[in-house]
């Protein structure tokens, strides 16, 4: 019989000790591997096959961090075919929040142990409250350096529970100046002083609500028209695919409507915007959607410069230099209204597979008898490419 057991610097849970007393192997991180009985083999978990093969046929215990099967071992144990009794402690994200009082059911939770930082840094990016299971070379000081540009404070939890425990607050510049100890934990979070309201959903859920995606036009403050219709918008949303975990510039972002929305489908997003008043309108939506858009203000290409890498692109304002200018995302999104930019634009995106539509709709509008009519839209063309 195999046992997985939680530790988190307390009593052992429930079932902990009598599982010791019969395991004939017990293996975990060389900081646990005190806890096992003189009569069972101690195999250090470095590499995890050695460790699992040790365990194989023999009554076993696996002494793992808080709860083994929240981002844990139970998973690779299962894969392997085992069934283990798990016997969990208290998660390190639980004793995180704990240790700064605050609730954690509204938190999104990634880990970068083990996997891409990438990801995770896009969900700080795009959600008011983040806990990051973090790794060597994937922790403190590469999320801080990751945040320029967002504003966040970090709250770094280091050897919960052990010897040199200590919760420190630093800013994203701060965190990536420094040298962290391991094992640590991330808290990231938009406001630290403020009380997330009542869900129902843990983590919070996205941003998107019962009413959709391509909202309509009035849902966004606009300048004279100048936004992305909603029918436009709809098809650009399903070229560009926002999703937690992806990064999304919008260039020419005028009202920031698709911005906004890529942000409510759980995505990260810059806006770049190079006027003034415009930015300020991408602020006030975004604001008013309750979701997080960086906005740049400059004019792109060149205030494209040092930007994180992106995912997809949708330019929405600008000539083929600026579609030049992000080809080298793996998916790009141009809105088109002047038909003679078609061919210097398909040029721009050369490597990618370039596919098109023109979207010419027509809305019902109402007559004064009450009938209705259908009233065209300005027809535009919508170009996506996705490198080959």
């Amino acid at each position: 019989m195999l046992t997985v057991v939680g530790v988190d610097g307390g009593p052992l849970p429930p079932g902990a000790v009598e599982a010791l007393a019969r395991a004939q192997v017990v293996t975990g991180a060389g900081r646990y591997l005190h806890l096992a009985p003189d009569t069972a083999q101690r195999v250090e978990m470095g590499p995890v096959d050695p460790a699992l093969d040790a365990l194989a046929g023999r009554r076993g215990v696996v002494l793992a961090s808080g709860d083994p099967g929240f981002f844990g071992i139970v998973r690779l144990l299962r894969a392997r075919g085992h069934t283990p009794v798990v016997l969990p402690a208290c998660s390190a994200v639980q004793r995180a929040f704990a240790r700064i009082g605050r609730p954690w059911d509204d938190v999104a939770v990634v880990s970068a142990h083990g996997r891409a930082l990438g990801p995770a840094i896009n969900v700080c990016r795009a959600r008011a409250a983040t806990a990051v299971l973090t790794a060597p070379g994937a922790g403190p000081a590469e999320i801080g350096a990751a945040l320029t540009g967002w504003r966040r404070t970090l709250v770094v939890a280091e050897d919960l529970d052990g010897p040199h425990e200590q919760v420190t607050t630093v800013t994203p510049e701060q965190a990536a100046a420094r040298t962290w100890r391991d094992p640590n934990v991330v808290l990231c979070l938009r406001d630290p002083d403020a009380v997330p309201g009542a869900g129902w959903l843990a983590g919070g859920g996205w941003a998107q609500g019962a009413d959709g995606w391509a909202l309509p036009e009035p849902a966004f403050a606009h300048r004279d028209g100048m936004i992305t219709k909603s029918e436009v918008r709809a098809l650009a949303l399903a070229r560009l695919a926002p999703a937690p975990g992806r990064l999304i510039w919008d260039v020419g972002a005028g009202s920031g409507s698709v911005a906004v929305e890529c942000a409510r489908l759980g995505a990260a997003v810059i806006a770049v915007e190079r006027r003034p008043d415009d930015a300020d309108r991408i602020r006030a939506n975004a604001a008013a959607h309750d979701v997080d858009v960086r906005v740049v203000q400059g004019a792109a290409p060149a205030a494209l410069a040092d930007l994180p890498r992106p995912d997809a692109v949708f330019v929405g304002g600008g000539g083929p230099d600026v579609v030049a200018a992000v080809v080298g995302a793996p998916r790009v999104v141009v809105a088109l209204a002047a038909l003679d930019r078609l061919a210097p634009t398909r040029h721009a995106l050369r490597g990618h597979r370039v596919d098109g539509v023109q979207l010419a709709a027509s809305r019902l509008a109402e007559l004064p008898d009450g009938t209705v009519r259908l009233a065209a839209t300005n027809p535009i063309i919508l170009l996506w490419g996705e490198a080959t």
